[in-house]
């Protein structure tokens, strides 16, 4: 799966999770790029990434995470 591809997804992740079909993410956002985006939605969001990639995060892995570009890394390391 290519870098392009899994950020369709993660797009359509987050517009789910938030509920706007307007959002779209890119490598550099972060949670203060989306009004939404508090400890509570970060759970869920993360969820959903593991269900939509079949995958499961380390809890170092979540922590790393600063913005979308370094759990776009994440995943595509976990699907190899």
């Amino acid at each position: 799966m290519t870098r392009e591809e899994v950020f369709e997804r993660v797009n359509e992740v987050f517009r789910d999770v938030f509920d706007d079909e307007d959002i779209t993410v890119d490598e550099e956002t972060t949670a203060a790029d989306i009004d939404d985006w508090d400890s509570l939605e970060h759970i869920n969001l993360v969820n959903a990434i593991e269900e939509e990639f079949d995958i499961k995060f380390s809890m170092g892995q979540i922590v790393e995470m600063k913005n979308v570009g370094e759990m776009v890394d994440i995943i595509l390391s976990n699907l190899e």
